[in-house]
């Protein structure tokens, strides 16, 4: 997921980073891998916080948030984009107006194109499963992964309306969270103790 992410931002950064003379050219790579860490870790903290249903709310299309524009007031994109900007300022010297345009401008267009590919049935490059199963460790696909835990099964359930629709009792809501939340806990220690982390494997796709 990492990697086709990657690339989007690439695509989504033609203008406002690779054709931008505010970004030197030997430094767009490095750009567009701060870009894409923004996302990825930015949604891996939300998770990290118990945050699946902001999450699931953000890929929700119907709720009519995805638009580049209005994704500029949901409190998750505010805040990849506040990082991102930070990234821009500390790690290339790009001054804070600039940044700020750059990143309200890339992130957005990222996250909705994101959003777009992720509920498109024929586009096979994204779905929510895998996204959340790499941020997390936890399941992923259609088959029972991470203990036999059924991840896009679990999540095409809240999606209709709830865990439970049958009335069978079996598996809630708070297990959900609560597995989701512990896997991205757990990745977010193993990347500071030297285990590898998102920056790693995207610095990765730059070779």
């Amino acid at each position: 997921m990492l990697e086709n992410l990657f690339n989007l931002v690439k695509e989504q950064g033609a203008e406002t980073v690779i054709n931008n003379p505010v970004v030197p050219n030997e430094q767009n790579d490095a750009v567009l891998a701060d870009a894409t860490h923004s996302v990825a870790d930015g949604l891996q903290g939300v998770l990290a916080g118990g945050g699946l249903q902001s999450v699931l709310s953000l890929f929700n299309r119907s709720s009519g948030g995805s638009t580049s524009g209005g994704l500029l007031n949901n409190p998750i994109v505010s805040n990849i984009i506040n990082n991102f900007t930070n990234k821009l300022t500390n790690n290339h010297g790009i001054p804070g107006d600039k940044a700020s345009g750059i990143a309200s401008s890339l992130i957005p267009n990222v996250i909705s194109s994101l959003v777009h590919r992720t509920n498109d049935p024929n586009n096979s490059s994204f779905d929510l499963g895998g996204i959340i199963s790499s941020l997390t460790g936890v399941g992923g696909g259609s088959n029972n992964g991470a203990g036999g835990f059924d991840l896009n099964g679990m999540l095409g359930k809240l999606t209709d309306g709830g865990l439970d629709a049958n009335g069978d009792g079996k598996l809630g809501l708070d297990d959900v969270i609560s597995k989701i939340t512990g896997g991205a806990k757990q990745q977010q220690e193993e990347a500071k103790t030297g285990g590898g982390g998102i920056m790693d494997m995207i610095k990765g796709f730059l070779k």
